[in-house]
């Protein structure tokens, strides 16, 4: 094993919305950070995808098995590269509404109270659109929360046919919105080049390390701290050490890391006194339907619009049903990589039609329901194998989403004569993961405590999206940044 000789401040364990993000936040203290990601620049932007590129599943899935609750073996669609997952995900960043921070009573059960407020992410949330060039539009969705600001940039404007269907669900009553997207100069914003690169380009303070696999972390004897991270480089066994450690490896391998972390003072894994690591796994319900476009598009566009309209239920269903927007062009959304068999439902449809040409000739859209967090829903390992038990929940909800949305499709959409082909995203999507190390005050109910720090460690934190209690309906992202942002402040003065 190689001893780094470097002693740092901060060590950061991935790249992603979380760890990017906090990289930039800490880097004008001037202290020693290392940032350590397992993956590599990416050689092109998802944003710069042509034709059928998506579709080629193998660019954009963990070269690692995983496993299912049946024991079956799939390659996770996530993202190993500087910037994480950010660097395929759509460019929505949506703040949580007000009550999604609150005790919401669904059909299947409770999603649980957050024990801070909207408000205490507010000036964060503030702080992340202005850091991620967000451009949007308050005022147009009856979900909005309160802001203390307006949005940095004026929304990017709809495609024709998206403007006509936005008129369409107008006149309809329903309230279609501007979807708020950071967009800077070379496109989507993401956690490498708004976090990583002007952390690096901007000081000297700042060691990135690429190609680092994480996969220990090492307490002292008294298992009170973590003294140093050990990490695979090319084939050789490295140890850092540094007085903070921050996990930002993504909800699922962070929980991981802590559980394959496991030494005698810490028999369950690290910071799992409360047998809660890995525990209460979310990731939203997530169907896509097709709709014939009247006219060819170019299959590359920028999503732009949402309806939160039967976010909180309707007239026939008196709880939380979910979030609906656009796919934007159909060749530029990485996750239709696994929804070729949607494709192929419409393809009968439109005979003649190649995939390509079958994909310019229809409008998606994402309908997005809150998993609620259950207990049983968790990450584990046997031996070096990783699991996922999952069984989705609060399936009546998104249903009833999906046969809304059906309705209003059928009322406003005269060109696809009432067929709207969808399917449901499979588990190799981990898209929207979340929960695995939840906040709390009480270390008995929760992982972390307010600041992210975890309750059992005194200098091991959590920033990705493991802290939530509870998944609302709208992407994660832009909370995981903001919560980045909050904590960065607490750092930054325990760093003084």
């Amino acid at each position: 094993m190689i001893i780094d000789d470097r002693y740092y401040d901060v060590i950061i364990v991935g790249t992603g919305a979380g760890g990017g993000t906090l990289t930039r936040k800490l880097t004008p203290t001037g202290k020693k950070i290392l940032v350590l990601e397992r993956g590599e620049f990416l050689a092109k932007e998802s944003s710069e995808l042509v034709e059928v590129e998506v579709f080629k599943k193998e660019d954009y899935h963990a070269p690692e098995q995983w496993y299912d609750n049946a024991g079956e073996p799939f390659h996770p669609q996530t993202c190993y590269s500087v910037g994480g997952n950010t660097k395929i995900y759509s460019g929505v960043l949506m703040r949580m509404r007000e009550k999604d921070f609150e005790a919401i009573q669904h059909q299947d059960g409770i999603s649980p109270e957050w024990e801070l407020k909207y408000q205490d992410f507010e000036p964060y949330y503030t702080e992340a659109e202005k850091l991620y060039r967000i451009h949007g539009k308050a005022g147009d969705d009856p979900t909005e929360p309160s802001r203390s600001e307006d949005y940095p940039f004026s929304p990017i404007q709809h495609e024709s046919n998206i403007q006509d269907i936005g008129d369409r669900l107008s006149k309809y009553g329903l309230h279609p919105a501007y979807l708020p997207i950071g967009i800077g100069d070379e496109g989507r914003t993401d956690s490498e080049d708004t976090g990583v690169t002007p952390a690096i380009k901007g000081s000297n303070n700042v060691t990135l390390k690429t190609g680092a696999k994480v996969v220990c972390l090492h307490t002292n004897s008294s298992g009170s701290t973590v003294k140093a991270v050990e990490a695979e480089i090319d084939g050789q066994s490295y140890l850092f050490t540094g007085d903070i450690i921050v996990l930002a490896c993504g909800a699922i391998n962070s929980a991981a890391l802590l559980l394959h972390s496991a030494n005698e003072k810490h028999p369950q894994g690290l910071a799992n006194s409360s047998d809660l690591v890995g525990r209460n796994l979310m990731k939203h319900l997530m169907t896509v339907i097709l709709q014939q476009s009247p006219q060819p598009n170019s299959g590359l566009f920028q999503r732009t619009l949402y309806i939160n309209d039967f976010y909180w239920g309707d007239d026939n269903f008196n709880y939380p049903m979910g979030h609906i927007q656009n796919s934007g062009g159909i060749l530029q959304d990485v996750i239709f990589s696994e929804s070729p068999p949607i494709l192929s439902v419409a393809a009968k449809l439109m005979p003649g039609f190649g995939l390509k040409q079958l994909a310019k000739r229809s409008l998606g859209w994402w309908l997005q329901t809150e998993d609620l967090p259950n207990p049983n829903n968790r990450v584990t390992l046997k031996g070096y194998k990783l699991y996922l038990d999952y069984t989705p929940n609060n399936l009546e909800a998104h249903d009833r989403l999906l046969y809304r949305w059906q309705e209003v499709l059928k009322a406003t959409d005269k060109q696809s004569r009432g067929i709207h082909p969808y399917g449901s995203i499979p588990i190799q999507v981990v898209a929207h993961q979340c929960g695995t190390c939840r906040f709390g005050k009480d270390p008995k109910s929760s992982v972390l405590d307010l600041n992210c720090r975890t309750h059992d460690l005194d200098n091991l934190y959590v920033v990705d999206s493991s802290f939530f209690p509870s998944n609302a309906a709208v992407s994660p992202a832009l909370t995981v940044i903001a919560n980045a942002l909050r904590v960065g402040e607490h750092l930054i003065e325990r760093l003084k």
